[in-house]
């Protein structure tokens, strides 16, 4: 891989009433297009000064100073750019959204190390190879389906992972899930590497574990299965997927989380042939809501949920309506 360097050299004046704070604060207020891990990292690196001096992220200021930065931006060209085809549903000068599909890595990695959403932005949009990770500030798994928000610039990148920190961007996933669920909930359960399965995630004791929170709610309730609406609070890896299986409702397809393939007692022909031809999870994120880095608008898109997705929820609607359930909808 080829790493290059944008230079970057800017001089801020310390304003007076930012005295007695913390370095770090300050620069993060002073420096606002980058991210504060950032600025905390070339302080540390001595990239950023106090009038010419190194100074610790804690060290506290007195108003007046000049601060200068001057630090290297790395950007990696080692990722190819490909042609693959992206389902782009809004874009402007800062921001992109993607409707991403099945089957679609977002970013290379083991076992992918190219052919992924990155290798696609990278060839659609080549000014991003100047933006760390290509702009790509969350992920979906391979075989999630649904929305995701790309930056164009590092000032967008930036924002928007703010707003994934501070938890103000919103992001809601429907999912079809095993079992008939009696109402909706919220599932506060930090998740970490399992431990022994380190390609898999597990709920985790509290003091081991980040937190993760999933807010969900009954959509409708099928004869076998239920369709749920998810909200995440927090992003974790697989966190949608591992919280509905800790509750025992896996979702629908599930390779890692659902256990050993089992059909429901008495489903239909019908339903148990589409469920044995869809080889993923039933998981899908139809809506993103989120502040324009730059423009300060509250926006908001909506994605239909995918063919394949539509005709396992078809067949269980009609068994739901022949056979009924035990609950009354």
């Amino acid at each position: 891989m080829t790493d290059t360097t944008d230079s970057i050299k800017e001089t801020k004046i310390v304003p007076l009433d930012q005295g007695h704070k913390r370095f770090d604060q300050v620069a993060a207020l002073l420096f606002d297009d980058y991210s504060r891990s950032r600025i905390q990292n070339w302080i540390s690196g001595g990239q950023l000064t106090v009038d010419g001096k190194t100074r610790r992220n804690r060290d506290k200021l007195i108003g007046g100073e000049t601060l200068v930065l001057d630090a290297v931006l790395e950007v990696n060209e080692g990722w190819a750019a490909q042609s693959i085809e992206l389902n782009v549903v809004y874009q402007d000068e800062h921001i992109i959204v993607i409707n991403k599909p099945a089957g679609l890595v977002v970013h290379p990695g083991a076992g992918n190390p190219d052919g992924t959403m990155l290798n696609a932005l990278l060839y659609r949009y080549p000014e991003l190879a100047s933006v760390p990770r290509a702009g790509i500030v969350h992920r979906l798994d391979k075989d999630t389906t649904g929305l995701m928000v790309v930056a164009r610039t590092l000032q967008a990148q930036t924002g928007l992972a703010e707003q994934l920190q501070d938890r103000s961007m919103g992001r809601e996933y429907s999912a079809i899930c095993m079992g008939v669920m009696i109402s909706g909930g919220t599932i506060d359960a930090p998740i970490d590497r399992h431990p022994k399965q380190r390609t898999k995630m597990a709920v985790a004791p509290l003091t081991m574990g980040k937190e993760a929170v999933t807010h969900y709610r009954v959509i409708k309730r099928l004869r076998n299965h239920t369709l749920v609406r998810c909200k995440l609070e927090t992003g974790r890896t697989h966190q949608i997927r591992v919280h509905m299986s800790h509750i025992g409702n896996p979702i629908v397809g599930d390779p890692v989380y659902a256990g050993r393939s089992r059909l429901p007692k008495g489903v239909t022909l019908e339903v148990m042939t589409v469920m044995k031809r869809f080889k993923r999870q039933a998981l899908h994120a139809g809506y993103l809501e989120l502040i324009h880095p730059q423009t300060g608008l509250q926006m908001h898109w909506e994605a239909d949920i995918p063919a394949d997705f539509q005709e396992l929820l078809d067949e269980m609607e009609h068994e739901l309506k022949v056979y009924g359930t035990e609950f009354d909808l």
